[in-house]
């Protein structure tokens, strides 16, 4: 009968300790969903996408909603699962859509012999904007839309480049 009352003492805490952990599940179940479905913030460096993104990194807001309604457009950067290295993403220009015939040197160094390509069905043709220094669609060939992880919306780091990506 003692236990009883002191369990009946800590009831109310008890109660309020739960319904605070739930709303902390709560809030971390919608930041999961935001930052994965609907818009995030990706560090992205490297040479690849010079002049537009910086070699040392910029941090840009991509969202996640355009490309599974199918509105993803010639020259919009997107963030892409790399076909090469699942566990890697990159950050490239669409250039060519489904039907696309595109044309473009084999070996930009070199500049002798071009090669053409139709973009098949369900795939996009993605490109660095520094030609000389990305690996894209040149080299692993027309990717799927599937794995298309996002599109760039912004720049919003560092401050001073601070804007639309287009």
């Amino acid at each position: 009968m003692r236990w009883l009352r002191y369990l009946n003492q800590w009831r109310g805490t008890a109660k309020e300790a739960l319904e605070q952990v739930s709303i902390v599940a709560k809030f971390l179940c919608l930041i999961h969903v935001t930052d994965r479905y609907i818009i995030s913030s990706t560090h992205v460096q490297g040479p690849s996408m010079l002049p537009t993104l910086n070699l040392t990194g910029d941090v840009i807001l991509a969202e996640h909603l355009s490309h599974r309604f199918g509105k993803i457009g010639l020259g919009d950067i997107v963030l892409v699962r790399s076909p090469t290295d699942p566990t890697r993403m990159v950050t490239k220009r669409i250039l060519g859509l489904e039907g696309h015939r595109l044309s473009f040197s084999a070996d930009p160094l070199v500049g002798d012999g071009s090669v053409s390509v139709v973009v098949p069905k369900g795939h996009v043709w993605i490109q660095g904007d520094n030609l000389y220094a990305s690996t894209d669609s040149r080299n692993f060939g027309p990717v799927p839309y599937s794995l298309i992880e996002g599109k760039a919306l912004l720049r919003v780091w560092p401050p001073r480049f601070f804007g639309s990506l287009r």
